[in-house]
């Protein structure tokens, strides 16, 4: 079984969120039963390979404690930056050692869901550091890290949005819209995945696969785009629906991301929940350093290194190969110009609102698009 693939997860699904149903619609705490479907799923997904549930198991417990122990030194010792880079950096160990031993050829704590889950916890301990959470309900922690609806592919929620709704009971009104809207975000979220998805990897595979000449690249470059987006937004909407049912608002990922105007709106409007991580937690974070310590001579070329340096960890995050690293580079790159172009161009800022320009840099924005592709 896989997470929002084949008719025997739907099957299970949709039969399992009946008693959630009725829970919400007679205004009960619904935390348990999601306690419940979670490790029904991570058994059914995980349970087919042992070592990945042990993994799985072995990260969540691993990170309960280091969250603890990293908050309760934070409160004795205060903004410490040694003790709080080494909490991240093991925070992060076991996806790097997943990494860089797939770059071996042998997967050594590899399960599915790994960088997610990674990330929450990096959030966690920023947050920690930050003074933003002072408190850490274990239990409600863990819940976090392996709800399933988000367990393998996102969107990536925030700890304390998530708690908000973890201890909320709906009242019945309010539970009849998160049911129409969950409703309808799994009915379009299959549609996408598996009618447009399906239809667009049929035409890659019978018309475009293995043929070089330069209108079949482009039509590739151009199908492969929409593949990928119905594909990956589809599962998203899935995720999301089921995770409304389950009394979780779980953040939205995809924003007509092929409509943006420029490459600066597509990352604001494309897979939403990473890249907005990476703005909180990298980007941000970069820029205040930098000002701080007078790396660069204006905040203009700090943004610009900060776009290079964001996209390079999230082309990386991705996957430690060529493909990706000039991936995360040519978005880094767009966006630096982008950043430039904006502050810097009197024809930008004379014209950006005339409608002959945004159409115009909206065509420029697809095309880039879809030659990172």
């Amino acid at each position: 079984m896989s997470f929002f693939a084949g008719c025997d997860f739907f099957m299970v699904l949709f039969i399992l969120l009946i008693p959630a149903v009725l829970l919400g619609l007679s205004e009960k705490k619904l935390k348990w039963y999601r306690w419940l479907l979670s490790l029904f799923f991570i058994w059914e997904v995980y349970g087919s390979t042992k070592i990945q549930l042990l993994y799985l198991i072995g990260y969540v417990i691993f990170a309960a404690y280091l969250v603890k122990i990293y908050l309760y030194l934070r409160k004795k010792y205060g903004r410490n930056k040694y003790i709080y880079g080494h909490a991240v950096f093991l925070s992060l160990l076991p996806l790097l050692v997943y990494k860089i031993g797939g770059l071996r050829g042998y997967s050594v704590f590899g399960f599915l869901g790994i960088s997610y889950i990674c990330f929450k916890i990096i959030q966690v301990v920023i947050e920690c550091y930050d003074g933003v959470i002072n408190e850490i309900d274990e239990f409600q922690f863990i819940e976090f890290l392996i709800f399933f609806p988000c367990l393998s592919s996102g969107p990536i929620d925030r700890s304390r949005r998530f708690a908000e709704d973890d201890n909320k009971i709906w009242s019945r009104q309010e539970y009849i819209e998160l049911l129409w809207t969950g409703l309808y975000k799994i009915i379009l979220g299959i549609f996408y995945k598996v009618a447009c998805s399906g239809f667009f990897y049929y035409l890659l595979q019978t018309y475009f696969a293995g043929k070089h000449r330069p209108i079949y690249l482009v039509g590739y470059a151009y199908i492969y785009g929409l593949y990928l987006f119905f594909d990956f937004a589809g599962y998203s909407l899935m995720a999301i629906g089921t995770s409304y049912l389950l009394g979780i608002r779980t953040p939205e990922n995809f924003r007509k991301p092929f409509l943006s105007v420029d490459i600066q709106e597509f990352w604001d409007r494309w897979h939403i929940t990473l890249s907005h991580w990476f703005r909180d937690f990298l980007f941000s974070r970069f820029m205040i350093q930098s000002i701080r310590k007078k790396r660069f001579k204006t905040r203009l070329n700090a943004a610009c290194a900060g776009f290079l340096v964001n996209m390079l960890v999230m082309g990386l995050w991705h996957g430690v190969t060529p493909s990706y690293i000039l991936y995360g580079l040519y978005h880094g790159v767009l966006l630096a110009i982008t950043e430039w172009y904006k502050k810097k161009s009197s024809f930008y800022k004379k014209y950006r609102q005339k409608r002959w320009y945004r159409f115009l840099s909206w065509l420029i924005t697809l095309q880039l698009v879809i030659f990172g592709f």
